[in-house]
């Protein structure tokens, strides 16, 4: 195996531990990624130590902060390559977790991926946030919903929050600056039943990079009108 110090010296921060076998899944995981980059476009991240660190820690830094979400059912919205969702279920096989994204080139990968490390309890899936988000299986389903996407959090609010159950949470990786992001966010996220409950701002081990996680609660149903459809989340920001 390769160097992978920069990763173990970010996990013992975060009060995290792997076994052999989860090292070697996500070094299994890696070699995939960059195969399958040299036909689309997955990351513009492809040293192996970046991967490990920007991606794979990245994408963990999440028990630092929550370590209840070892167990219960998870969306990742707007999954990309697999992160954070597949680095969360390597390291929490009791997670049951659905990846979701809107490119299917992006799904046979992820599929790839699940069936050459044996995961189970994970599921990829084609479709578009605010169309699944209406289908009675998703809508309301999840103890959490996850996203690294980078879309303004009053955005994002209306895709993840229809998503998530009565007592459980939206968290969005975010990066740099964002007081701003979050006073426009509050009527999207207050109007969508959700309440930003506290925001934790942390330099990723080993890097310079300044990351966030938005813990937003789900605290009443999302009106049956949201999430809207032909864009306007993007186009029309709640709030704006």
């Amino acid at each position: 195996m390769r160097d992978n110090t920069r990763l173990l010296e970010g996990l013992e921060k975060f009060g995290l531990s792997l076994t052999e076998r989860q090292f070697a899944q996500l070094e299994r995981y890696y070699e995939l990624l960059i195969e399958w980059n040299e036909v689309m476009n997955l990351t513009a991240i492809t040293e192996y130590e970046e991967v490990l660190v920007k991606h794979f820690l990245d994408s963990l830094s999440l028990y630092h902060f929550n370590a209840g979400v070892q167990k219960g059912k998870l969306l990742d919205l707007g999954t990309g390559a697999g992160f954070p969702g597949i680095p969360l279920k390597i390291a929490f096989p009791e997670l049951e977790i659905v990846l979701l994204d809107s490119l299917n080139k992006r799904i046979g990968f992820l599929n790839t991926v699940i069936d050459t490390l044996g995961l189970t309890g994970i599921t990829a899936i084609h479709a578009r946030a605010e169309e699944a988000a209406r289908k009675e299986e998703y809508r309301e389903q999840f103890d959490y919903c996850v996203s690294r996407a980078v879309a303004k959090l009053n955005t994002l609010s209306e895709y993840a929050l229809p998503y998530v159950k009565c007592g459980g949470y939206f968290i969005p990786y975010k990066s740099g600056e964002i007081k701003e992001e979050l006073t426009e966010a509050k009527f999207a996220v207050n109007l969508l039943g959700g309440k930003i409950e506290k925001t934790e701002e942390f330099v990723l081990p080993n890097t310079d990079m300044k990351r966030s996680f938005v813990f937003i609660k789900k605290e009443k149903a999302t009106p049956k009108k949201y999430p809207r459809g032909q864009g306007k989340p993007s186009k029309q920001p709640l709030g704006n």
